[in-house]
């Protein structure tokens, strides 16, 4: 195993915000009662006026604040790794490389845009944020930041995950989180959800409908989202601009860039630095390819059009892959993969043609966990798994040396559970029919597409 480094002055000082290089811009996020652009006042009373500037802006580089550099510092940047000994075992002439988000304190991804979150709320006075959570990384590290700057958080989480995932809980109880099954009693939303089914896995639509409602009734709180949002991506792309630096380290460049797809924070952030070359025709033939499971298939069979981002209608009308807000996944172990959209600017360059997807069944993808286990060493988290069984497939099918490299989101310890039911052969595979997408398309009649 190669290990490639970065100096502590390589953490990156802006974020890169795709909007600046699209040929053409977004669909603006609807007003649902009036059906007209969102104006950034409408959002004032969740989100603080640093984020909301940053969700609309179309400058290239954002400057990231020293204080949140000074964090980011705990455990960026992180290392890039050629998987050798994974190679050998696919017998393949790709060369395999994984750019490993684990090593946050969180165990993910996710603070990179946690802490930037909540400096700008704790910089506008807020005192409290409320979030949902898929699988726990998210809350948790939402609850590492709030932590750092002295803020309460309430977090939501998914019931199938709360259920499934109990260290996770305590992960987020530890710094201070108060955590729920959703849906809960605490809301309108949650106690109508549970009148109509009190038997629900629950869903990230759901989760999200309660925290929204949370924020939109406390003064003092605002809403944190994980994914989906063009600020959260930008926050994200730390990690590409810190692979494009390790990849000149070596002399090398990706010509397939791969991750899993929730919402599509992870891999936006991961592959938007390198899409800004396929854009501006620096390298046309890049590959960045998304997975997601066959369960919840966004990109491989929703639908692009207007859509809310949440169950109960709360939020604006986003123009994204979906499979209808109404839509309840099954209670896979991939519970970050586990929502109905996709963030905008994925789904535009998905459209576009700039990114592809793949989807797959979860008992291929422990498969495939495994073997990346038993080789590199690292037990990677259910939503990860996905990225290494579509790396596993395409160095299969190589002839020739190409550079492969998946974004390495987040580690598989709090997910030992799934891992059991693998073992014992009790998962399942589902995947999710089409005449349920049709049905959910057809609830959406009222909206304009």
């Amino acid at each position: 195993m190669k290990k490639i480094v970065l100096d502590e002055e390589d953490i990156p000082k802006y974020w890169y915000n795709i909007q600046a290089d699209l040929s053409d811009p977004l669909d603006p996020p609807l007003n649902p009662q009036t059906m007209e652009p969102i104006k950034p006042d409408d959002l004032k009373a969740i989100f603080p006026m640093g984020l909301i500037q940053q969700e609309v802006s179309r400058e290239r580089y954002i400057p990231i604040p020293e204080e949140i550099r000074e964090i980011y510092r705990i455990w960026r940047p992180t290392p890039l790794y050629r998987a050798e000994r994974l190679e050998k075992a696919l017998k393949t002439p790709a060369k395999i490389y994984f750019k490993w988000e684990g090593v946050s304190p969180p165990g993910s991804h996710k603070p990179n845009s946690a802490v930037a979150q909540a400096y700008y709320n704790m910089k506008e006075g807020i005192e409290r944020l409320v979030t949902e959570t898929g699988a726990g990384q998210w809350g948790s590290a939402l609850a590492f930041g709030t932590n750092l700057f002295d803020m309460k958080s309430r977090i939501y989480m998914v019931k199938c995950s709360y259920e499934q995932k109990p260290y996770r809980r305590v992960l987020m109880e530890s710094w201070g989180a108060e955590v729920y099954p959703s849906p809960t009693e605490l809301t309108e939303v949650g106690r109508k959800i549970r009148a109509e089914d009190s038997d629900t896995s629950g869903s990230l639509g759901i989760a999200i409908s309660e925290a929204v409602e949370d924020a939109a009734t406390h003064d003092d709180t605002n809403y944190a989202l994980g994914s989906v949002l063009n600020y959260v991506v930008l926050h994200q792309t730390v990690i590409g601009q810190e692979m494009k630096k390790q990849f000149e380290l070596i002399d090398d460049y990706p010509d397939i860039i791969i991750g899993c797809v929730g919402g599509g924070s992870n891999f936006a952030g991961a592959s938007f630095p390198f899409l800004h070359d396929k854009i501006t025709g620096k390298k046309p033939d890049l590959r960045v390819i998304s997975v997601e499971p066959l369960a919840c298939p966004t990109l491989t069979k929703g639908r692009y059009r207007y859509d809310f981002g949440d169950t109960a209608g709360l939020t604006p009308l986003l123009k994204m892959y979906t499979l209808g807000h109404s839509f309840i996944p099954a209670a896979i172990h991939a519970g970050g993969l586990r929502y109905h959209g996709d963030s905008p600017l994925l789904s535009k360059l998905t459209k576009d043609g700039y990114m592809e997807a793949v989807a797959y069944h979860q008992r291929e993808v422990f498969e495939a966990a495994l073997l990346f286990a038993k080789t590199e060493g690292f037990v990677v988290a259910p939503e990860t798994a996905h990225a290494v069984k579509a790396t596993i497939d395409f160095a299969r099918m190589c002839k020739e040396e190409k550079t492969i490299v998946f974004a390495n989101s987040g580690h598989g310890y709090f997910d030992l559970s799934a891992y059991d039911a693998y073992h014992k052969g009790t998962i399942q595979d589902y995947e999710y029919p089409d005449e349920l997408i049709d049905k959910a398309m057809r609830d959406l009649s009222d909206i304009p597409e």
